[in-house]
């Protein structure tokens, strides 16, 4: 890359440096990018051919996700890498086991780059979404390795599209074809001469229904909210949202709740707790209840019955939630940008989020096919969740919605990956027949 980038790149670099002196969470990213050498070295053995998946941060490799187990399941004997940018991805993921090894990747300076590839020695390498680092991909292009970019979506204000944006674009072209979203990126990329491109979809879609074919039942929860006209799950909240849908549960006694915090200590939850005006409990409280009162399957305590909320405090739990709910409204909305509204809607429940949505395609999707809402305010969310809590024909009707726009966007992860590989899913693999 040129002198500028690169000089970017190491003053980011020692920006970063300076912050994990005050930050946790940086410091666990610089200290395991020190570790990356090694833990190479020790769980792939130097040995030649591994395929590498690179993702951003958790978001991101959940959309890899799909490919990666299939990879596994159809190919066990090829290793594979998992890298991960931010601690968001690689502390929740260090251990996940559909993998051979699971690290950092290393700031994007060329001899950091050279001395990762040396390590890996990846056979083929694959970048989910919003991945584009300079370096890293001149470097697989210069020693040759096939290089793919999965379920990446362009709009036109991007780096890539403005008048000094070249050197972004060279980036563009170091892959051997980009898998994008929509046809909307197709064009846009042809506009730049980008033009080895396929529109295969998002893996989103296939990965949150294998999460909705394969959730694990919470104990005690197919009897919460029995009996409400309402049952209501905020996931991925912050308080910024819950200024704007806290003072209407307080207002509707007859909701059943269940809140997930994006991010949570002691306080955080405390602080939450304390909003409601009618009984919360925290989900490790809940659960623990029930194991004690060792009842029949579906059965909860008494005391149990008489709560009108659950508070999240783990990881993880989410995603198996959102069954127990009839509408979702899904946070960031009025931060950065709003959470995984998929994950929600492929349980057929309508979604409401906030107004900074602008950069997700399926939240404008979701719109326009009736299935989600935007509210910008505490006004606009009382007059669309009272809307829906007023006809149950009007929330199911959301609701089918919702859940029929995920299964009219299922397949891509078997496109690319037939693609990638050459083989279906229904073909059996022979051994020694590898198409790698």
């Amino acid at each position: 890359m040129n002198p500028l980038y690169n000089t970017g790149i190491r003053l980011y670099a020692f920006a970063a440096h300076v912050v994990s002196w005050r930050s946790p969470k940086v410091r666990k990213m610089i200290r395991g990018q020190h570790r990356t050498i090694e833990t190479l070295g020790r769980r792939l053995g130097g040995k030649p051919g591994c395929i590498w998946f690179h993702a951003s941060s958790l978001g991101e490799f959940e959309q890899g996700r799909p490919m990666i187990e299939r990879l596994r399941r159809e190919h066990p004997e090829k290793p594979i890498l998992l890298s991960f940018f931010s601690p968001s991805g690689f502390e929740v993921r260090k251990n996940y086991p559909f993998v051979d090894a699971v690290v950092y990747l290393p700031f994007d300076t060329p001899h950091r780059v050279k001395r990762f590839l040396d390590a890996a020695r990846p056979s083929m390498a694959i970048f989910i979404k919003y991945e584009f680092w300079g370096n890293y991909l001149q470097e697989l292009r210069r020693r040759g390795i096939p290089t793919y970019i999965i379920s990446s979506i362009f709009r036109p204000g991007q780096r890539f599209f403005r008048s000094v944006g070249g050197m972004f674009r060279n980036m563009l072209r170091c892959f051997d074809r980009l898998y994008v979203q929509d046809e909307r990126s197709r064009r846009l990329l042809k506009l730049i001469g980008v033009e080895n491109v396929t529109v295969a979809g998002d893996t989103r879609f296939d990965r949150v229904t294998d999460v909705m074919r394969t959730t694990v039942e919470i104990p005690g929860f197919p009897g919460f909210g029995d009996g409400a006209p309402l049952r209501f799950i905020a996931g991925s909240s912050w308080e910024a949202d819950e200024d704007v849908y806290v003072p209407w549960l307080n207002a509707h006694p007859e909701v059943k709740f269940i809140i997930a915090p994006h991010e949570f200590n002691e306080t955080r939850l405390e602080r939450l707790r304390n909003r409601f005006n009618k009984p919360a409990i925290l989900l490790s409280e809940w659960t623990g209840e029930i194991k004690r009162a060792k009842l029949s399957k579906g059965e909860i305590p008494e005391r149990l019955k008489q709560v009108s909320g659950i508070i999240i405090d783990s990881f993880g739990k989410l995603a198996s939630l959102y069954r127990y709910a009839d509408v979702a409204y899904i946070g960031g909305g009025f931060g950065a940008g709003i959470h995984n509204l998929n994950e929600a809607a492929v349980y057929g429940m309508p979604v409401i989020f906030g107004p900074n949505h602008s950069k997700f395609k399926e939240a404008s999707d979701l719109i326009a096919c009736g299935g989600g809402f935007s509210i910008a305010s505490k006004e606009s969310f009382n007059a669309t969740i009272g809307n829906l809590a007023a006809s149950a024909s009007r929330l199911r009707q959301a609701g089918n919605a919702a859940g029929q726009y995920i299964q009219d966007h299922l397949g891509a992860t078997d496109l690319i990956y037939e693609d990638l590989f050459g083989v279906k899913l229904s073909s059996p693999i022979q051994e020694g027949n590898s198409d790698f």
